[in-house]
């Protein structure tokens, strides 16, 4: 699988399936009976997991931002009408 193929499928999961399938590699590099090669494969696997998840803690709270600034100016446009 090329790089941007595997990059494409980290896209495709769910926040819930980045941060199990981490936990699942974390669990994996601790044991540490992985030859130095698969090692840093699974180093590499890791990165791009954290990235997804970090990408959906971003987008939440942007979503979330997007939601209280809407709820002031909603606020402010009640607050104004009396």
């Amino acid at each position: 699988m090329t790089q941007s193929a595997k990059d494409q499928s980290f896209q495709e999961l769910s926040y819930e399936q980045a941060r199990d399938e981490l936990v699942r590699v974390v669990n994996q590099l601790e044991q540490g009976s992985n030859t130095l090669e698969d090692s840093l494969a699974l180093w590499e696997r890791g990165e791009a997991l954290a990235r997804r998840c970090e990408d959906w803690l971003i987008g939440a709270k942007a979503r979330l931002d997007a939601a209280r600034a809407g709820q002031v100016t909603a606020a402010s446009a009640d607050e104004a009408g009396k």
